[in-house]
């Protein structure tokens, strides 16, 4: 199971500015690069090695950076394609679809760079780290990180790290193959309804409010409409200041989430039921004004951090096809429309059964992963990249 520890560079301030010329040359680089790809129909790695690697070495680049640079610009553009068969810029025709394939891929400046055991060596004891730069090695650059991500590191760090700048502070990604724990048999399931008003809704009773998050979001959207129209350099900086801070939070609060999903999962010796929401933004249809808090909604993430964490732990997780779930009564299975009375009450037209509505749905959803499972069908998680 592939796991990224994020650690912290603390560099001396000559450290700092070859870091940062190393990443703007490298990314100017791979801009080039991107450009030559373009203009020749975007050929195999190995013949786009042949008309750019020469150019790349007299622009100072090392022999594994230059290589680097046009490995991640020809997996630019094969995500670029991936996309486009997948449906994610739209139709053919669409004006977007037709800007992403009516220009060459650019990259932005702090883009990351990818990194291997050649330009990069760990000394863990000493927490610093020997990395390549445009004005040579730089060696006994300092990092810091949690005590649980440097024992990570210690024992299962594998292949490549990335180099990335945020605000000015330097971060190495470094991937690690943690061993997946045994999964055991599991005695029943946990099905785990998500939602914005309500982030997470299990058939064991824990529910996860949005109220907390929506009210964060709807303070981060207000204040940046106030700077962003205000304009001046003091606005700006303070938009530069505030940028990912609502994401930070969000991320957090699905750690939380999926924490104690997993950890409640685990203590009861309970599978995991998760919604498959694929697609779900394109199929629905809301007002305007819904719209913000539909694109705002981070179930991708929570499922992903539930994932691994169930991974990680040993606890087996499903995804079962939602279809139907807020309808069906729990109780006596009839199915109505008008069973959903409001968004937060279930009654059932047959059986008189009053509940939650998000309780309801969790508990249709327990019923359908100890089918999935049962029947011995291929688990629908996706592949881990």
């Amino acid at each position: 199971m592939k796991i990224v520890a994020q650690v912290k560079l603390m560099p001396e301030a000559g450290q700092a500015a070859a870091l940062l010329a190393t990443l703007r040359t490298v990314n100017e680089a791979a801009c080039w690069v991107s450009g030559v790809a373009f203009e020749r129909g975007v050929p195999r790695e190995y013949e786009l090695r042949k008309h750019t690697y020469a150019e790349l070495k007299a622009r100072g680049l090392g022999a594994q950076a230059a290589q680097h640079v046009i490995k991640k610009t020809r997996d630019a553009y094969t995500t670029l394609k991936a996309n486009i068969r997948a449906g994610n810029l739209g139709r053919p025709g669409s004006k977007r679809r037709v800007r992403a394939e009516s220009k060459p891929i650019t990259f932005r400046p702090d883009a990351a760079q990818p990194y291997d055991d050649r330009c990069l060596s760990w000394q863990y004891d000493t927490r610093t780290v020997s990395i390549w730069t445009t004005v040579g090695r730089l060696k006994r650059v300092r990092f810091a990180c949690s005590p649980g991500a440097l024992k990570m590191l210690r024992e299962h760090r594998r292949g490549e790290s990335d180099l990335i700048e945020r605000d000015g502070v330097f971060y190495l990604i470094a991937v690690c193959d943690v061993p997946e724990a045994e999964q055991y048999e599991p005695g029943g399931f946990i099905g785990v309804d998500l939602g914005i008003t309500n982030i997470a809704t299990t058939s064991t009773g824990y529910r996860a409010a949005g109220r907390g998050l929506n009210r964060h979001r709807k303070r981060q959207l207000d204040l940046r409409k106030k700077l962003q129209a205000k304009g001046t350099k003091s606005a700006k900086r303070l938009l530069r200041k505030r940028s990912r801070k609502e994401a930070r939070h969000a991320a957090n609060v699905n750690h939380i989430v999926s924490k104690t999903i997993v950890t409640t999962a685990e203590r009861t010796g309970s599978g995991i039921a998760l919604e498959d929401l694929t697609g779900i933004r394109s199929r629905v249809r809301l007002r305007k004004d819904q719209r913000t808090s539909l694109h705002s909604w981070g179930f991708h993430q929570l499922a992903a951090f539930v994932e691994y964490k169930a991974k990680r732990a040993g606890v087996p997780l499903v995804y079962v096809d939602p279809a139907y779930t807020s309808q069906q009564c729990s109780e006596c299975g009839h199915i109505d429309r008008k069973n959903r009375v409001d968004q937060a009450t279930f009654g059932c037209r047959s059986c008189g059964t009053l509940m939650h509505a998000d309780d309801n749905a969790s508990h249709n959803l327990a019923r359908k992963g100890e089918a999935v499972w049962t029947a011995g069908r291929e688990s629908r998680v996706p592949a881990t990249p």
